[in-house]
Parts: C-alpha cells; structure tokens; sequence
C-alpha cells in the first residue's frame, strides 16, 4: 500500500511537472528574439565562442528530440528549435551546446554518466522481468531478487548522476546567454524559467527511481528476515 501511494505521488507530480513544462516551452515559443537568431545559428556562435569548431548542428525530426551525441559529436535540434527564432529555441540550442561544452572540457560528470550508458541501455530491457521473478521467488531463491536490485541500482544511480550534468548544462547556457548579451532581459528571464522547469523532469525521475529502488530493498529485507 506505501508502495502504491508512493508511485501515485511520484506520477501525480511527474505529470504535474511535464504538464508545466510544455506550457512554459508553449508560452516562450510565442516570445520572437529581438536579434532574429534561429536555434541553429544560436548553437553555432555558442560552439564556435567556446573554441568548439568539430561539432555540428543538425536538425532531426520529432519534438523534444534534442540532445548532444558525444560519440559522433553532434548537436542535434527537434525541427522547431533549429528553425525557430524563440527564446524556448535559444534556451534548448544553448542547453545542448551546454554539454558539447561539457565534453570538450572532459566534465566529469558528463564522462561517469557516458560511461554508465551501455551498461543502462543493455540492463533496462531485463531488469523489470529479473526483479518480477525476483519477487515471485524471494521464498525459494531470495539472492535472484538481490540481483535485480543490484541491476536497478545502476539505473537509479544514472539518474542521480544525470541531475548535475543537466544542471550545469543549462548553467553554461544561460552564462553564454547573458555574457554574451544574445537576448534581452524578457527572453533571458524566459529562457532561464523554461529550462528551470526542463530539469525539474529529471529531479522527479530521480526520486522516482530512488523511491521504486527502497521499495525492492524492503521487499528483499522482508523476504531475508521471514527466512
């Protein structure tokens, strides 16, 4: 039942977050840049004032697309954000060359949480079902359970290590933004409130995932002290 209300919290404020976030990336979409600059071209003057000139920029389909690949050092923007001339495009175009930046100054952060991605992407599709069998089983074959929890933990410590490098992501851009005087004070304090609330989703998958993680810790602890 704790469990139950638990995960009803943690969807409650998930969906309250997201809910928030498209409304604010929704308003800011509305606020034109006085400089006339697209997503595309932001990302490009923040690579090249950072010194960053083997990274590109390129357009990829779909909303909420964006993200920076170190592997083939690309800064990809969702259509809107590399064409529009918004401050929601200039805060997600400076974000993602928020990392770029990260990775071409060997954030530690950036580069634990890279390194932690192939070990995520190849457990996420097993996890669910070792730690389901795991429950099934904590009477015959309790070490199962410990297994999946183990396996779990690598997830949740990805999302505990995800909230610095997002942060600090969107802390560059935004020193970008002001230092180099690219928006006026509206679009900065936009652009600034739409990426508060882009991180604010990664702190409630965090507690999500440290709340789902003590709840198979305390299944297992209670399965261990009935044998």
């Amino acid at each position: 039942m704790g469990y139950m209300l638990l995960g009803g919290i943690i969807m409650l404020m998930s969906w309250l977050v997201s809910s928030r976030l498209k409304s604010k990336f929704e308003f800011y979409s509305k606020l034109q840049l006085q400089n006339g600059m697209s997503g595309k071209e932001i990302a490009e003057k923040m690579l090249a004032d950072n010194g960053i000139y083997d990274v590109k920029v390129i357009s990829v389909e779909g909303q909420l697309t964006d993200h920076y690949n170190p592997a083939d050092k690309t800064v990809n923007l969702s259509e809107s954000v590399y064409n529009q001339r918004n401050a929601a495009a200039a805060a997600v175009a400076a974000h993602e060359c928020g990392h770029a930046v990260q990775h071409a100054r060997a954030y530690s952060m950036l580069e634990l949480r890279s390194k932690l991605v192939p070990i995520v992407s190849f457990t996420s599709g097993i996890v669910q079902w070792i730690l389901l069998l795991g429950i099934i089983m904590i009477r015959t074959f309790p070490s199962l359970l410990l297994i999946g929890i183990l396996i779990f933990a690598a997830t949740t410590l990805f999302t505990i290590i995800t909230l610095p490098v997002e942060y600090d992501a969107s802390n560059r851009a935004l020193a970008w933004l002001k230092n180099k005087n690219m928006l006026n004070q509206a679009e900065y304090a936009g652009a600034e409130d739409a990426l508060k609330w882009a991180a604010r989703t990664y702190v409630v998958a965090a507690i999500g995932s440290i709340g789902t993680l003590l709840y198979y810790v305390s299944l297992y602890m209670g399965g261990s002290r009935r044998d």
